[in-house]
């Protein structure tokens, strides 16, 4: 069998893509959103910003789960990304005894936000924002 690849005249969709851009970290359980924050533009994740988005994650599921987080019986899953497996990260989690579950490498079919950012397509499907300020 030969394959042979013809470029395909392109068709112009109509769609633009956004000048605005912004970075959201999102926690969640079966019960929606828990904690989220905005990453401030031009700033990048890395251990000790992570540690400080877990911190306040910490106190949000104190306030707005206190018996799950009285009882001690909830789980954290993120993938592998090095802000998240990095030592002082770890360390951090093992002192406040928050269990970790772990997630296989390269698992793209494990990937938990695809079932939040469905939801959000939904939701913001049509909708344009002229700055971050709207998109928060």
């Amino acid at each position: 069998m030969v394959l042979i690849a013809v470029p395909l005249p392109s068709k112009n969709c109509g769609l633009t893509k956004s000048r605005i851009k912004t970075l959201l970290i999102a926690f969640f359980d079966s019960k929606g959103l828990i904690h989220h924050e905005f990453v401030p533009s031009g700033t990048t994740i890395n251990a000790e910003s992570y540690e400080g988005v877990l911190k306040r994650l910490l106190q949000r599921i104190r306030r707005v789960r206190p018996q799950l987080y009285q009882s001690g019986q909830w789980k954290l899953l993120h993938d592998n990304a090095r802000p998240h497996t990095a030592i002082h990260v770890r360390q951090f989690l093992t002192t406040r005894k928050v269990t970790v579950l772990e997630h296989p490498p390269y698992s793209p079919d494990l990937a938990p936000a695809d079932f939040l950012f469905s939801r959000l397509k939904g939701v913001l499907k049509g909708l344009r924002f002229s700055d971050i300020a709207q998109i928060q």
